[in-house]
């Protein structure tokens, strides 16, 4: 069934959005992680934080996303939000959030209006992490680091809040089945924490008041 935001006209969209997350989290938006914890990750989490990146193009809003590199430690090679830990310098989440998109793609936090938050998700890695959604309004210059980005991309959010495109995939760890969330999008497949946090988005937005 498709959001009403997508009727909206594209002036509309963004305080529509901002509406949603002002509500209180949906019951069915909390809990989508399942608490596995790669061996050596135990203990308590530790807060991060990435930006949910709603960039307003003429033709309808897309969602930027990143291909991490292959050769780092954690998530290798998997598509992701720009984001990371929170250092002591961070004042909010959204602060972390707004820096790290800009260390990792160049990101202006000027161009980047804060619409609120998502109800947090813990990974496999031990971090609980807070999506921070943003409002991006174009024209944006955007420069991925090397190290951290191996490729970055635009998706169409209708393309992704449509339940025709999230599937539920699972993977045999030994005799252990972890079912995750997964959203397929041409030669791109994201899956995993993104695209949980992507089901955390849909169920937020669809909540009813």
């Amino acid at each position: 069934m498709s959001l009403p935001l997508f009727s909206l006209p594209l002036p509309d969209q963004k305080d529509w959005i901002a509406q949603r997350l002002a509500r209180p989290v949906p019951t069915d938006a909390r809990g989508l992680s399942d608490g596995f914890r790669l061996p050596g990750r135990e203990g308590p989490v530790r807060p991060a934080a990435v930006l949910v990146p709603m960039i307003n193009r003429p033709t309808g809003l897309t969602m930027l996303l990143t291909q991490r590199s292959a050769d780092l430690p954690d998530h290798p090679g998997q598509i992701c939000f720009p984001g990371g830990r929170m250092k002591p310098e961070d004042r909010s989440l959204a602060q972390a959030a707004l820096r790290e998109a800009t260390e990792e793609v160049g990101l202006s936090s000027e161009r980047v209006a804060i619409l609120g938050e998502l109800a947090p998700y813990e990974t496999v890695t031990g971090y609980r992490v807070t999506p921070v959604v943003g409002w991006i309004e174009p024209p944006i210059a955007l420069t991925p680091d090397p190290v951290e980005v191996a490729d970055m991309f635009e998706v169409p959010l209708s393309f992704l809040l449509d339940p025709l495109n999230q599937q539920k995939h699972y993977r045999m760890l030994g005799a252990m089945r972890r079912d995750f969330w997964a959203i397929p999008y041409r030669e791109r497949y994201i899956w995993g924490a993104t695209a949980a946090m992507l089901m955390i988005l849909d169920r937020t937005l669809r909540a009813a008041p």
